[in-house]
């Protein structure tokens, strides 16, 4: 039977809430030149991260689901992020719309902030523009 008009249906105080569970995103980003990871790369993060180039809209601290693979390397590195930098399309400066994904601060994320910086090398210290800053 339905509630009246003006009549609240009893709904137990112990009921579970219903919630959705909300699943990060996967993307997938493939960087097979040098000068593609230096301006990809994010150092100035605390766990260091990575630009991925997107048409879809994400908020700050989205979670997100990255399998990233680099240059020659034929591992792919999975990593469970979150977005750190939103690069919107209407962003200026021919700036590609995307985001930041922060590298988690576990071993996954140290190891692969290590295999990044070594494949860049010397190119660390280089002042040309970057997909951030």
């Amino acid at each position: 039977m339905l509630p009246r008009k003006n009549e609240m249906a009893d709904i137990p105080n112990d009921a579970p809430a219903m919630t959705a569970a909300v699943r990060p995103s996967v993307l997938s980003l493939v960087i097979k030149e040098k000068a593609a990871l230096y301006s990809a790369y994010m150092p100035f993060l605390k766990q260091g991260g990575i630009f991925v180039p997107t048409n879809k809209n994400y908020n700050l601290g989205d979670e997100i689901y990255l399998i990233l693979t680099l240059l020659d390397d034929p591992n792919k590195y999975p990593i469970a992020g979150k977005v750190a930098w939103v690069t919107p399309s209407t962003a200026g400066n021919n700036k590609s719309q995307g985001i930041g994904v922060h590298f988690p601060g576990d071993d996954s994320g140290t190891r692969i902030k290590q295999r990044i910086e070594e494949l860049l090398g010397s190119a660390l210290r280089s002042t040309r523009i970057t997909h951030t800053l």
